[in-house]
């Protein structure tokens, strides 16, 4: 995997980004390198696929997603991420009811922490952000 510093896979002409990994060549090789510069610059994957329908090109979010991932402009892994989503939701059981607490890293697609309880509290949203950060160094 080659792994670029944080800013230079944001810099650069398109022609630098290399694309053989696509098989189908569905989506002109020029708008996939766009694609892929547009959602490394931050731009969400819905904004990105909505930039790509300007051009004709329709895509669902995933295949920009694996577009991102299969080109290994990602940053190396034992960072700190920049953006982390967060969400507690709760589900059952049979007919017990728990609160997933669970933390993404959203540029990598990585699950770096989870939890399972059986009640909620602000206390216990606390708890799990400290060891997401003692975990993570955020």
């Amino acid at each position: 995997m080659a792994v670029m510093p944080e800013n230079a896979r944001l810099t650069g002409c398109l022609d630098e980004i290399q694309v053989d990994f696509v098989e189908r060549k569905a989506t002109p090789r020029l708008l996939t390198k766009l694609g892929i510069q547009l959602h490394l610059a931050e731009l969400s994957l819905l904004n990105t696929i909505l930039i790509l329908e300007v051009s004709g090109v329709e895509r669902a979010r995933s295949t920009v997603h694996n577009w991102v991932h299969n080109a290994e402009l990602q940053p190396g892994s034992g960072r700190s991420p920049d953006h982390v989503a967060v969400d507690e939701t709760d589900i059952w059981l049979d007919s017990d009811k728990y609160w997933l607490y669970a933390a993404v890293d959203p540029e990598m697609n990585d699950l770096l922490h989870k939890d399972l309880k059986h009640v909620t509290t602000g206390g216990l949203a606390w708890l799990f952000l400290r060891k997401l950060r003692g975990k993570h160094d955020i």
